[in-house]
């Protein structure tokens, strides 16, 4: 799937990914490849990206934490997420 997380002052990653967790409001969710469309709200925490290779920008990638080589994260304040037709939008603040 395609996701694609975007702040007020730049698109921060964009990319094929397998997988997403997202601090929800309600607790935190992740989703897969082929999830149900879904809309919802974030809460400051941690969103967990994992793909088999990733490409940042460099004015963007000292944002993200590396865990390991298909595995990293991005600390947001709040955000809202749309997941439709296996792509993941993240408006981020």
């Amino acid at each position: 799937m395609i996701l694609e997380i975007v702040s007020p002052e730049a698109t921060l990653f964009s990319g094929e990914v397998t997988s997403v967790i997202l601090p929800g409001v309600a607790g935190s969710f992740q989703i897969l490849n082929n999830h149900a469309p879904i809309v919802s709200t974030l809460k400051k925490g941690l969103v967990k990206i994992e793909a088999k290779s990733f490409k940042f920008e460099k004015e963007v990638a000292a944002q993200f934490t590396k865990l390991n080589e298909q595995n990293y994260t991005l600390q947001i304040e709040s955000g809202t997420i749309e997941m439709k037709d296996n792509k993941v939008i993240v408006l981020a603040d």
